[in-house]
């Protein structure tokens, strides 16, 4: 594995990135979601609260599992603790032999000929700064519908969350889903060829690294990495230093450039990138190697085909867009969507818009394009 050590120079045309960004207006479609939104706060300064009150949220409005079920799954760990992985399949669909991971109180059941033809994978990494957004047992909504819309086998990773438990701890619980899927392909009802990675935000990130993890490590073969608004690159916001901290005053007071007002005071920004980075990697690390920030990796040749969503006003949407470059030029298959006048998780305060079902149709059908190709 190797190691980026410096961020790429850059141009008086890419400084001010902060400022930069205020230019692009929030989208008119958006703009209500916009003004409704809470003052951003710091999910660190009680994280237990945090996580009580985001899975509260998630308890008010159970997740619609019609014509899907799901199985809970421990797979042990070299330490002797275990991994809770969570499959979801379509109603009808392969089956899965439990096996001696399966939880206890599980049956036993063997994939069926006919409507049990094995199915493609997704592993899905869910987001959340790599220290939240855990979904409920049964509940992952984005698993769901993956299930439903591709279809496809999903399977949801309970890896562990900073800052209990600091970097390497949550990617090394990703890659051992994957092997974990790989080796029992059959009983999970699984295609072996036909296995990808997902996840938003932290969960992007997490899905890149596990990309390079497998490449690096002889690992199993995934036929597509989706990357949706991907957390990749802990030099984010780094360079803004106090021009960052003034715009963020600036948008918090309403002076925006955009007009927008209160920008940085309601969504995410750098310097909160930046205090994700703090809680994810260990104490003292000065650069992050590159499977835990897979933009620091040097060789991006050979990985997966990749599918890159970004966000207007994201401040990982450069960090996205860049790496989606660098793929490109180590000569990897790329798609990439930028949402215009979108900030970074958007949909979650406004699902119903078209903007946000453009966004989602856009990268399910990237994703479900790979899993089933044309052929001839």
């Amino acid at each position: 594995m190797s190691v980026q050590p410096e961020m790429p120079p850059r141009s008086a045309k890419q400084q001010g990135t902060a400022q930069r960004r205020t230019a692009v207006r929030v989208h008119p479609e958006l703009r209500p979601a916009f003004e409704s939104l809470p003052q951003f706060s710091d999910p660190y300064e009680d994280i237990e609260a945090t996580r009580e009150g985001f899975h509260a949220m998630l308890a008010a409005v159970p997740a619609d599992r019609t014509g899907v079920d799901s199985e809970r799954f421990e797979i042990p760990r070299a330490d002797g603790s275990a991994l809770t992985v969570e499959v979801y399949r379509p109603e009808g669909g392969a089956g899965s032999d439990g096996g001696e991971d399966a939880a206890p109180g599980q049956d036993a059941r063997t994939a069926d000929d006919g409507a049990g033809r094995a199915l493609p994978a997704v592993l899905h990494f869910h987001g959340g700064g790599y220290a939240l957004g855990r979904s409920l047992p049964g509940q992952d909504r984005a698993a769901i519908a993956l299930c439903r819309e591709l279809p496809a086998v999903v399977i949801t990773v309970e890896y562990r969350l900073a800052p209990e438990h600091r970097y390497p701890a949550g990617v090394e619980d990703c890659y051992l889903a994957l092997e974990w899927a790989a080796e029992r392909a059959g009983g999970l009802g699984i295609d072996p060829a036909r296995i990808a990675l997902t996840g938003k935000s932290a969960g992007g990130g997490l899905s890149a690294a596990v990309a390079l993890m497998a490449r690096d490590r002889g690992g199993p073969a995934i036929v597509h990495q989706s990357l949706c608004v991907p957390d990749l690159d802990d030099r984010v916001g780094a360079d803004e230093g106090a021009d960052a901290e003034e715009a963020d005053a600036g948008w918090a007071d309403g002076e925006g450039a955009d007009g927008d007002g209160a920008l940085g005071a309601r969504v995410t920004t750098g310097r909160s990138v930046r205090r994700s980075w703090a809680h994810y990697l260990p104490e003292g690390t000065a650069a992050a190697d590159a499977y835990a920030a897979a933009a620091r990796a040097t060789d991006l040749s050979g990985l997966p085909p990749a599918y890159v969503l970004v966000c207007d006003l994201d401040p990982m949407r450069d960090a996205g867009l860049a790496y989606a470059r660098r793929l490109m030029d180590a000569g990897v298959p790329v798609t990439v969507r930028n949402v215009p006048g979108a900030w970074h998780g958007f949909e979650l305060f406004a699902p119903e818009t078209r903007v946000a079902k453009e966004m989602t149709a856009h990268w399910t059908g990237q994703l479900r394009a790979a899993l089933y190709p044309v052929v001839g």
